[in-house]
């Protein structure tokens, strides 16, 4: 059984009380393109093996061709939503739903790279962001290294910018990173030399000294192609610096905060599809007699899970709201977003399986092709529990908020 041939719940069971018109308007909208562009190919993308020629550029343009890649951006550039995080936030969890590893391509590529790029300067923004909105090129956000993920002070990075008389010259290599096997354009944290502090540069992937290396082979998340970024005196020209001189980190941390919070959403999209899935095996799969769903067991466990996907919603809608208000102290919120809705979707995936039994463990039935796509959806589940600042990290920051850093340090 397929996501796409069961009853969404949320569509009876979750209410837009206080969502903005336009933020509804625009999940019907993206609710089609993901189904138009993505749905169809989705099962083929989460099962085969990374490669340079695997990136799913078919789905990935046809969602640009919709206007989702330009959800985040200002007119002339993009709609110039009033909520443009929550708008960009709820195209993620309508990705994730059918595919979490483009979920994670969409987030680099209209949320991560789409902030770095508001300190740009001006020619920049105005000849890039066309090419991102568009889907012609993609882009990569690049702050980890083989040595350092989640602490990003500049003490930590080996990936060092030095000035010259017409820019900077970077050596280093960074890991993990999204598209890096397509992209064009890459915004990327380096320590500088000269302050001990990091900074944030665009820099040209086709430029001379980048070697990209070959794509990692993951157990989940296949469509999210990362791999290896290495730089070897690549020179950056002094325009492509992103803010301040010394400043790159809150560049990167204004981004990845924003990210959390859209990690947060495709959990709420994985775990709203095990839900749907669940749902319908409890209403058509008969045991002893009658329906699994009769079992109160089940029935308690999924009305507890609906309410904490509820839950993570509202947190990652409120959370996204917040910044869409320019309200910086939204850093609570975006951590219990993020903790809260990739926590909630490894566990309705595990359940959801365990509901199904046998066949929500194998990838397909042999003899009667019967297949769930949970297997896939369990391989990818666990990747957003880590990355963009591991869970752990996100409860250390709920917190020191709560009890204070005096104490928590």
């Amino acid at each position: 059984m397929d996501p796409t041939a069961v009853p969404r719940t949320q569509d009876r069971m979750s209410h837009d009380v206080w969502l903005p018109d336009e933020t509804v308007e625009l999940r019907g909208r993206a609710r089609e393109a993901v189904e138009k562009h993505l749905a169809p190919v989705a099962r083929e993308i989460g099962a085969r093996e990374e490669s340079r020629d695997s990136f799913a550029w078919d789905a990935f343009r046809g969602l640009a061709s919709e206007g989702l890649f330009a959800v985040p951006f200002a007119e002339p550039f993009g709609p110039g939503l009033d909520h443009p995080m929550l708008g960009v936030c709820t195209v993620t969890e309508e990705i994730a739903y059918h595919s979490s590893s483009m979920a994670g391509v969409y987030d680099g590529q209209a949320i991560l790279v789409p902030q770095t790029l508001h300190h740009a300067a001006p020619e920049l923004r105005e000849r890039l962001i066309p090419q991102l909105t568009s889907g012609e090129t993609s882009f990569s956000f690049a702050t980890t290294e083989p040595e350092t993920s989640s602490d990003l002070t500049a003490e930590r990075m080996t990936t060092v910018a030095t000035r010259t008389d017409d820019g900077f010259r970077v050596s280093g290599r960074k890991r993990w990173i999204t598209n890096s096997v397509v992209a064009g354009w890459v915004s990327v944290l380096v320590r500088a030399e000269e302050t001990d502090r990091a900074a944030m540069l665009l820099v040209d992937l086709g430029s001379p000294g980048i070697r990209i290396g070959e794509p990692d082979l993951k157990m989940g998340h296949r469509g999210q192609i990362t791999a290896d970024i290495v730089f070897d005196d690549v020179h950056v020209p002094a325009a492509n610096l992103l803010g301040e001189w010394g400043n790159g980190l809150g560049v990167a941390l204004g981004s990845l905060v924003r990210g959390r919070i859209g990690i947060g959403a495709a959990g709420v999209g994985v775990a709203q599809a095990a839900l749907d899935l669940a749902v319908e095996r409890l209403r058509t799969r008969q045991v002893f007699g009658g329906p699994l769903g009769a079992m109160q067991h089940w029935q308690f466990t999924l009305a507890r899970r609906a309410t904490e996907i509820e839950s993570a919603r509202t947190l990652y809608q409120k959370a996204a709201t917040l910044l869409d208000r320019g309200d910086r102290s939204a850093m609570p919120e975006a951590a219990m977003a993020k903790e809260a809705g990739t926590r909630l979707a490894n566990d309705l995936v595990r359940e959801a399986i365990q509901i199904h039994g046998a066949v929500g463990f194998a990838r397909q039935v042999s003899e009667s092709g019967e297949s769930v796509r949970l297997e896939e959806m369990y391989r990818d589940a666990k990747i957003l529990e880590i990355f963009e600042g591991a869970n752990e990290l996100q409860n250390w920051i709920i917190a020191r908020q709560l009890i204070g850093r005096d104490v928590t340090g």
